[in-house]
């Protein structure tokens, strides 16, 4: 277990020293898609099924901004180009 938690940077103390980043979502054209939710490494992005944005869907949203560090894998696979992603 070790072993494969060592290849992991993501869940080893080490993340702590990454970049931080903060990422946004204009929420009022998000499809609720999920390909952000997927690729986040750490986690942190959601669909945020308490919210119905003014197209009818449930928009992603980040459980914890601090723990972004700002690799822009959620941007990336976004189709619809409604992630920001700025990197301290």
């Amino acid at each position: 277990m070790d072993v494969i938690r060592g290849l992991n940077i993501y869940s080893s103390r080490e993340a702590n020293f990454m970049a931080k980043g903060k990422v946004t979502f204009d929420q009022d054209f998000c499809k609720g898609c999920a390909l952000c939710v997927d690729a986040c490494p750490v986690k942190i992005v959601e669909i945020d099924t308490a919210t119905i944005n003014n197209k009818g869907y449930n928009p992603a949203t980040v459980s914890d901004l601090d723990k972004c560090i700002g690799c822009a894998n959620c941007a990336t696979m976004c189709p619809d180009a409604v992630i920001t992603v700025e990197r301290d």
